[in-house]
């Protein structure tokens, strides 16, 4: 039923529909958001107690976001073969086995079976941050950046949902730390599940296949989609690489457990809270100016980390990291959907986070022995000629005129 549901052709007259799977992927997002803050904010201290090795303490994370890439190309598929509800739905079955698995990792005190559990929520988070895309689907060109905005605001209720549940579980089953964390965890990928029920997006229709349209090979070439490409993966990289090690940093800058989740959470929030303005902020002074100012904050929140070690640092540092991020990621994402016809918009955006979170991955994985290596300051001074490479394109791209797809 829920198949043949979305087979109907797209009528996006105007934004009606548009504004409510909005609202429905906003409330998804707020709890299935929670799975990447409880996994950031648990997962490298857990790994810092079973690792085999002191590097591998943040491998946990990295496998997730190992996760995030290797799901992206299934997700386009599924959307195309069976639906954007139908593959959302799936990416939430793997988020409440990654609850389960963690768990039992933990029970059993277990390095390589946490990192099984983690890279089920990868392959969550790869369905969850598809929500972005999904929100545009049956929206207006001019509606596209609200659509993506208010979905990511619903991050704002993830930012906070995560931690209490960290804070509020963390010790519920002694002697095992973070066991009950992880079983909340799985409750909020099955109330996700549930919500995502009421989301409606039809199909174009069109055959069951990524080929359709022109080459993927003629779209990604467009000036536009590289600039896209390149801003999405500068941002989101670097953000992750920081956020990965920023709460095994902290507990070893003697800071406390509970301070590394409240940073997390700021960080969260900066990263979620400007949506509400973003969409209009893109209208108003242009994505690329839009863009170019989350860069920048990237820039501004490393060189706060840079200049000391105090909570403050931390916490400052991380929450104009997640602005900067959200102006940035935003950004992007507005500048993909301009690059595809509605029936490419599957192979093209699934491309696209195959890239980004491909990026991501590598600077997720090599953050663990950056931090245990070469400390804190590196990850952050690795910060800036990545940033500055997108800063650069991107002032090439305003000189550059991308036609329209026909």
């Amino acid at each position: 039923m829920a198949v043949a549901a979305e087979t109907n052709p797209i009528d996006i007259t105007d934004d009606r529909l548009a504004a409510r799977n909005a609202v429905v992927l906003a409330v998804a997002q707020a709890l299935a958001g929670g799975n990447n803050t409880v996994i950031v904010a648990t997962t490298g201290i857990i790994g810092s107690m079973l690792a085999p090795d002191p590097g591998l303490a943040t491998l946990p994370i990295s496998v997730m976001v190992l996760g995030m890439w290797m799901g992206t190309l299934p997700v386009g598929m599924l959307s195309k073969a069976y639906g954007r509800r139908f593959a959302l739905q799936t990416g939430s079955v793997f988020g409440a086995l990654s609850g389960l698995i963690s768990c039992a990792a933990v029970l059993h005190n277990s390095f390589w079976l946490l990192l099984v559990g983690t890279l089920c929520g990868g392959l969550y988070a790869a369905a969850h941050q598809s929500y972005r895309f999904a929100a545009t689907d049956t929206a207006s060109p001019q509606f596209r950046p609200k659509a993506v905005a208010w979905v990511l605001a619903g991050g704002i209720f993830a930012a906070f949902i995560g931690t209490e549940l960290v804070i509020y579980t963390k010790d519920s089953w002694q002697p095992y730390l973070f066991a009950g964390t992880f079983l909340a965890q799985s409750a909020c990928a099955l109330l996700a599940a549930g919500v995502l029920m009421l989301l409606k997006i039809p199909r174009p229709n069109v055959s069951h296949s990524l080929r359709d349209g022109r080459p993927l090979s003629q779209i990604v070439v467009q000036p536009k989609f590289i600039i896209a490409v390149v801003c999405g993966l500068a941002s989101y990289s670097m953000m992750n690489m920081e956020m990965t090690s920023a709460p095994l940093a902290m507990i070893m800058c003697h800071h406390t457990v509970d301070d590394a989740a409240h940073g997390i959470q700021w960080h969260v929030v900066g990263m979620y809270a400007p949506s509400f303005i973003t969409g209009a902020l893109i209208a108003r002074f242009g994505v690329r100016n839009v863009m170019a100012t989350g860069l920048g904050l990237i820039l501004v929140a490393a060189s706060i980390n840079l200049a000391g070690l105090g909570l403050w640092n931390f916490w400052i540092g991380l929450a104009l990291l997640g602005v900067g991020w959200n102006f940035a990621f935003i950004g992007a994402t507005t500048l993909v959907t301009e690059c595809h016809d509605p029936h490419e918009r599957n192979k093209v955006q699934a491309f696209n986070d195959f890239l980004v979170f491909g990026a991501m991955a590598i600077a997720s994985f090599s953050s663990g022995a950056m931090l245990s290596r070469y400390g804190w300051s590196m990850v952050n001074e690795v910060v800036f000629p990545v940033v500055l490479v997108a800063v650069v394109l991107l002032a090439w791209g305003s000189l550059v005129r991308t036609p329209r797809p026909v």
